[in-house]
């Protein structure tokens, strides 16, 4: 028994350094966004809120997609640090399964692929974003609310959170992303 306990906490600890939001049990399964169309989910996101992650730890975070090649964006993200030094990451997703189209695996720098299932957009105002990986008797799960303008509306929102909870997704855990225009400015230049 005492293995079983090394295990899961080595385990427990290596989802920790990627700071998802760690929980017990399987991954959901949420349905994605039917017909998906990655040309017109090219251009700028601003992100509104996420699950905490280790990785972004600034705010003013925007995610830029561009076209690659068939089945393949290419991914910027952006944000503005503390310090006011803008930290940004290039990466590519790819889709998995030609059959879901809104089923990509996303990497980063020659890191290992990791989901990035698109649960809904509507191309022009809002998208839903869902990642999860199981590590033994845990999962760890990512999330993102984004949208074209740095706001969002509160409805918009609420039925957003609704379509996590629906899938058994913790959404009061979604931290907001300050895209205050003033504060921001430096990632415009």
């Amino acid at each position: 028994m005492q293995a079983v306990q090394v295990i899961s906490l080595t385990l427990l600890c290596a989802v920790a350094t990627s700071a998802q939001v760690i929980s017990f049990g399987r991954c959901p399964k949420p349905a994605v966004q039917a017909n998906f169309d990655s040309s017109r989910y090219i251009g700028k996101w601003y992100e509104i809120q996420k699950l905490p992650t280790n990785f972004q730890k600034g705010e003013c975070g925007t995610a830029t997609y561009s076209p690659k090649s068939p089945g393949v964006i290419g991914v910027f993200n952006k944000e503005l640090l503390k310090d006011g030094t803008i930290n940004s990451i290039a990466g590519s997703a790819k889709v998995k399964n030609p059959e879901e189209p809104a089923k990509l695996e996303v990497s980063f720098n020659g890191t290992p692929p990791g989901p990035y299932w698109v649960l809904s957009t509507d191309y022009q105002g809002h998208s839903l974003v869902y990642g999860c990986q199981e590590f033994g008797v845990f999962r760890g799960e990512l999330a993102w609310i984004l949208s074209r303008e740095p706001t969002l509306p509160d409805e918009t929102l609420e039925e957003l959170h609704s379509i996590l909870s629906a899938a058994g997704v913790d959404a009061s855990k979604m931290v907001p992303t300050n895209q205050d225009r003033n504060y921001c400015s430096p990632m415009e230049e």
